[in-house]
């Protein structure tokens, strides 16, 4: 499932940390915008995205990424796409439903006969009389 780079909103702000002077003039950090709700994402995508429990996605619905590990606004700007991307790829796939089972009649019989031997070594530890 591929983001529409047209569904993004870019915003350039000056990066943290150090850095000198590069950091104090100029806005190589960006702020990437979309809002889960107002995409072309399926729904089911959709409703599992905003159901998750991630710090980057806003109560309005609305994923927010600051991007400020490189120096040039374009590579944050694409590790920004990519960070997106990585989140949305993870909502894709539907969860898988557990069906409840019991076990078997030989898995039953392997576990009680595991029961007796450890029974049995533990009462042999026991003093003898």
């Amino acid at each position: 499932m591929q983001v529409n780079l047209d569904e993004l909103v870019f915003t350039a702000v000056r990066a943290q940390g150090p850095g000198g002077q590069n950091v104090n003039k100029v806005s190589s950090a960006v702020h990437l915008r979309f809002d889960i709700g107002a995409s072309s994402l399926p729904e089911g995508v959709k409703e599992r995205l905003l159901a998750r429990r991630d710090q980057r996605i806003t109560a309005q619905g609305v994923v927010l990424i600051k991007a400020q590990r490189h120096r040039t606004q374009d590579q944050n700007r694409e590790d920004a796409v990519r960070r997106l991307q990585a989140l949305i790829d993870e909502a894709v796939p539907a969860p898988v439903v557990r069906r409840p089972t019991r076990p078997g009649r030989a898995a039953r019989e392997r576990r009680l006969a595991h029961k007796a031997r450890r029974s049995e070594l533990k009462t042999l530890r026991g003093k003898m009389v």
